[in-house]
């Protein structure tokens, strides 16, 4: 019996001991982390409260997914307009957006200043048939006004099956009220690169979107190029950046790769971890030639879009021609989560090799040039100028056979002209900004062969 109460007092005492090391450590580990700013478990024991009380008195069933879910979207919205949360449906299709084909309208968007705004439509897709530009405020989608939604939640109400329809409210520059545009959903597929010859030598490629394969086709066109110039070096490049809203860095770094040499800093990131602090610079790899480049980026041009331009532009490996670009400068880091969901965080700022930050500023181009309406027909250009047989006076031609020429001239010019008309427009007719392009092209390699005597 002895035995049997002096064993209870050891045990005692022993849990004694134990409850008092266990308030120990755990005064410390509160102490520590007090001392480091942190009341995070004071703010999850209020989370699980808040939880709780909805689990409990609710007026419906709630399920337990549906509110850590949305929580964590509340979370991540409290962020940027760049940070999202994506369930497992969402994370699938985004996966399947990298590789070039995926269901809804081909439209960036991004929230800027609460807004949510368009960055650009993508080519060829409902939304730039229809009409939609980069800089448009979306402010309803449907009957919902996106005040209110995550962007993630509005590129969900923006999906849905191919032909159905949906109608954005849109207010632009120049809107004296809001307009509503009626879009058909479609399955979008962005060919991201897309390339011809200009002229004489100048080659066109167009870089649509940065997805898994753009530098390899941006290097199967480099190529296609050269052979269509007869195997010869090109005579410059016109680099179609426009309306292009990004897409993967890797991407942005491979393309910019081809121009620039190596060892030179491409791009670089700075952020919090050390994971996050990273520089990529060309490789050993073969360089195109010097010939003069001109890359075209607008106001649809972001992330990735940008850092090209921006290496290119530091370097002085190309005249950047347009207009003011985006200004996406962040990095988002995709994360992988238990339940097969993804988390889309901001984890750096990029910035261009001289150290330019792009964020909220964009890409200044070299030389500012708008995007203009070129006259359409040729008489009408005609028209403006005054020529000889316009003067009163003026001397005939009385040769007969030149007449006849000059006749067989003006049939054969009309016929071309009717056989262009029913062929696709050329882009050199209509866009002014390329046009632009390939005349500094030009005027350069002019310039190059002007001797010191001549300048």
């Amino acid at each position: 019996m002895l035995k049997s109460g002096r064993t209870k007092r050891i045990a005692f005492g022993f849990v004694i001991i134990v409850v008092a090391l266990v308030a120990f450590i755990g005064i410390s580990t509160q102490r520590r982390c007090d001392a480091q700013g942190g009341k995070d478990y004071e703010y999850i024991g209020l989370f699980t409260d808040v939880m709780t009380i909805i689990k409990k008195s609710y007026v419906e069933e709630v399920d337990s997914k549906k509110l850590i879910y949305g929580a964590i979207n509340g979370m991540l919205a409290a962020l940027d307009p760049h940070s999202s949360f994506m369930s497992p449906d969402t994370f699938k299709e985004m996966k399947v957006e990298t590789k070039g084909a995926f269901g809804g309208l081909g439209i960036e968007i991004s929230m800027k200043e609460g807004i949510l705004t368009v960055i650009s439509p993508i080519e060829d897709t409902p939304a730039q048939r229809a009409g939609i530009k980069a800089g448009d405020q979306i402010l309803r989608i449907d009957e919902r006004f996106t005040k209110d939604l995550t962007i993630t939640d509005s590129v969900k109400r923006m999906r849905g099956p191919k032909g159905s329809k949906v109608v954005l409210t849109i207010m632009r520059d120049g809107f004296e009220r809001p307009k509503e545009f009626t879009l058909v959903r479609d399955i979008i597929q962005v060919k991201s690169v897309k390339s011809r010859m200009l002229d004489n030598g100048y080659g066109y490629i167009r870089v649509a979107q940065f997805q898994e394969r753009s530098d390899e086709d941006v290097a199967k066109a480099l190529k296609a190029l050269v052979e269509e110039n007869k195997g010869k070096q090109l005579s410059g490049l016109v680099l179609d950046l426009r309306n292009d809203p990004g897409g993967l860095l890797d991407q942005a770094v491979r393309i910019s790769d081809h121009f620039i040499e190596n060892g030179k800093l491409i791009v670089y990131t700075e952020g919090r971890d050390k994971e996050s602090r990273m520089q990529f610079t060309a490789s050993s790899r073969a360089k195109e030639p010097g010939y003069p480049i001109v890359v075209l980026i607008n106001g649809g041009s972001a992330s990735a879009s940008e850092i090209v331009a921006g290496a290119l532009q530091d370097h002085q490996r190309a005249i950047v021609m347009g207009t003011q670009s985006f200004g996406k400068g962040s990095v988002q880091t995709i994360i992988p989560l238990a339940d097969e969901s993804g988390l889309r965080l901001t984890t750096a700022r990029y910035y261009t090799p001289k150290g330019r930050s792009i964020q909220a500023k964009g890409i200044t181009p070299d030389i500012v040039v708008e995007q203009m309406e070129m006259p359409k027909e040729t008489a009408r250009r005609d028209s403006l100028f005054i020529r000889e047989k316009d003067l009163e006076n003026h001397f005939e031609n009385t040769d007969a056979e030149k007449k006849t020429d000059d006749k067989k001239e003006v049939t054969k010019e009309t016929a071309k002209e009717n056989a262009d008309a029913k062929k696709a427009v050329d882009p050199l007719k209509v866009d002014y900004q390329l046009v632009r392009a390939l005349d500094l092209l030009k005027g350069w390699e002019i310039l190059k062969k002007m001797g010191p005597e001549k300048r």
